[in-house]
């Protein structure tokens, strides 16, 4: 099966540029903060609103009407509810499981964060720290979360497979986005001693991880390796020992290619995914089953503006941009998505980032340009390939 799939990010594991009005009143950028700056029953109720509405079983009808086969779920390190004051949300995943098996639909089980956070990133849960791989304590733990998760879940219909951990941070991406300058931690302390992963110890991990998952999953289903940005380099892991059923995530992005230097035009971007990325990525599928588990059509060209490699209106501040005709806009998009789709079926699927985003693009200053981050304003659009919409 080639996956044709989507995410629901910011439903389980908040990133506050997709959501900013369940962070109001605080000073919280991410989610580890919005849990301590809250009141403990006000934050229990704002989750409780949120998880419950973000996402329903209409949300899978209206995904299968699209064409999608497969749907990849950001889960955090809290989801059986064993570190306070975080609030658990196996509830919610239990929920999402009976609607994908009602509709046609696999899940990717995805642990997009973990203590003390594997990348620096907002979408880690803590903005400017990464430290989880110092931490052997830490590292244990989320080896029994997954382990947990393959228990509960590795026989469900349901289930395409788990992913066991989302964009862990290596050098040479944690130095080209300077990730503590580009997500100041609020604690400098905490942050202290943060510093990418080697892929000595990304490799040993996902060792474990296979080691722990793959004896609870039934035969179909898949263990998921993120690339750690560094794709070519698994040629190694493969090397190491036999493993079955495993694939492996690259997460591309155009804003990425921008941070690269590459010209912010149709070509320039097609130049990028066609001659830079795709030939790396098919030199890695000769060895395993890719998958492009993350991708957008978000550009700084359509957003009237350089977005700096994706930085929005809460960073910088900058509400200015050169808006284009909805004409000119839709030309863009319709390009891009053709380019990127086309290179994305030559691998083993892809999922679109992302389902839904509540950021208000009409009324808000500064969010020009963000609504292709929101899979049903794109298609609402016409953004899109009729393919996509084939059943």
């Amino acid at each position: 099966m080639k996956i044709n799939g989507v995410n629901l990010g910011n439903w389980l594991v908040l990133e506050k540029w997709m959501n900013p009005t369940i962070f109001e009143g605080t000073e919280a950028e991410d989610e580890y903060y919005l849990a301590h700056d809250l009141e403990k029953t006000a934050y229990k109720e704002r989750m409780r609103i949120h998880r419950a509405e973000y996402i329903t079983e209409r949300d899978f009808m209206q995904m299968a009407s699209w064409n999608i086969n497969t749907v990849r779920i950001p889960i955090p390190y809290f989801i059986f509810g064993d570190r306070e004051p975080f609030i658990g949300c196996i509830n919610e995943l239990d929920n999402a499981f009976g609607w994908a098996e009602k509709y046609g639909i696999k899940i990717l089980i995805d642990l997009h964060t973990v203590p003390f956070s594997q990348n620096g990133l907002d979408n880690g849960g803590l903005s400017g720290v990464c430290k989880w791989s110092t931490m052997p304590d830490e590292v244990d733990f989320v080896l029994s979360v997954l382990e947990r998760l393959a228990d509960r879940y590795g026989h469900r219909t349901g289930l395409f497979g788990i992913e066991v951990i989302n964009e862990p941070m290596t050098t040479r991406v944690w130095e080209l986005l300077n990730i503590q300058e580009r997500y100041p931690a609020r604690d400098a302390e905490m942050a202290a001693g943060s510093q990418p992963m080697s892929l000595e110890f990304l490799f040993d991990f996902y060792d474990r991880a296979y080691d722990v998952i793959k004896p609870k999953l039934a035969d179909d289903k898949y263990i998921v390796y993120h690339d750690g940005f560094e794709i070519l380099e698994f040629e190694k892991f493969i090397a190491r020992r036999q493993y079955d059923n495993i694939i492996l995530d690259t997460h591309q992005y155009l804003m990425v290619g921008e941070a690269f230097g590459i010209e912010q035009s149709v070509e320039g971007y097609r130049g990028y995914i066609e001659d830079t990325l795709l030939p790396k990525i098919k030199k890695a599928k000769a060895n395993v089953p890719v998958v492009t588990g993350e991708w957008s059509l978000f550009n700084s060209l359509a957003a009237g503006g350089d977005t700096n490699g994706g930085q929005n209106v809460l960073q910088t501040g900058q509400t200015e941009v050169k808006e284009l005709s909805k004409e000119k806009a839709k030309e863009i998009y319709q390009a891009l998505s053709e380019i990127q789709m086309n290179a994305w079926n030559q691998l083993d699927g892809h999922f679109y980032w992302n389902y839904k985003t509540l950021i208000d693009t009409a009324n808000e200053q500064g969010w020009y340009g963000w609504d292709c981050w929101d899979l049903g304003r794109a298609i609402s659009q016409d953004w899109f390939p009729t393919e996509l919409l084939k059943k």
